[in-house]
């Protein structure tokens, strides 16, 4: 039976396997419209709270020996014409003996896109470790186009759900918006706080994060207990 929805065909498709695979096509439309009705409704959000502060953070301005650190406040990583700043939590803290692979996975991606994202919109990887240490783990993964900044010395993480109560490091990401000269905070990942049906993890920051989408169309699915790693 021809499908209304349209008429591509592959080679040696079977009849059960179209009627299937068009009960699927339902699904996936009626998930393009929620996706496109939750993003419609996120950008309709009011302005949450004014930052508390102008955070000050810390960034190094070129390579190698030549790098100059400096410091560097919240206002001053918007830039004109560009009215939202995006800056992701990385899970890279002073006590940690290593990066988050997780994170490190999520910013694998960020670093080839970032050139484009930039076009339209700031955006920065903020982790509590030393800018030292952040742009040596940043050299040795690679990474080329994002900005790096430090919040060890402000108490960012705390304020914006990067870290909980014990210190230890979380995954958030975070949008602002300046308006009027002010800076107020927009949006936070909150899934990470709401329950997860059974068998599903936070999910909060999957739609930054191409790994998971990938695993989603095969027939093996995500797996219940694969994670990405540092190295393989």
């Amino acid at each position: 039976m021809a499908s209304s929805k349209h008429q591509v065909r592959f080679p040696g498709e079977s009849e059960s396997y179209r009627a299937a695979r068009d009960k699927l096509l339902d699904a996936e439309i009626e998930m393009r419209r929620t996706i496109e009705s939750v993003a419609a409704q996120r950008r309709r959000l009011p302005l949450g709270g004014e930052v508390p502060r102008d955070y000050t953070f810390e960034e190094i301005l070129g390579e190698g020996p030549k790098g100059k650190k400096r410091k560097v406040r919240m206002s001053e990583l918007f830039v004109e014409g560009k009215d939202s700043l995006i800056l992701y939590s990385f899970m890279y803290g002073p006590e940690m003996p290593t990066a988050c692979p997780s994170c490190t996975s999520i910013i694998d991606s960020l670093d080839g896109e970032a050139p484009h994202v930039m076009q339209r919109v700031n955006l920065a990887i903020v982790a509590k470790s030393p800018i030292e240490r952040i742009r040596e783990w940043a050299k040795e993964r690679g990474w080329r186009n994002l900005r790096f900044l430090s919040s060890a010395g402000s108490t960012y993480n705390h304020d914006y759900q990067g870290e909980n109560a014990k210190g230890e490091q979380m995954p958030a990401l975070n949008v602002f918006v300046r308006k009027n000269s002010r800076i107020s905070h927009f949006y936070n990942t909150e899934l990470m706080f709401a329950p997860s049906d059974p068998g599903q993890d936070m999910r909060h920051v999957d739609m930054i994060w191409p790994l998971w989408n990938l695993f989603d169309v095969i027939p093996e699915g995500r797996g219940e207990k694969w994670g990405p790693k540092l190295s393989y």
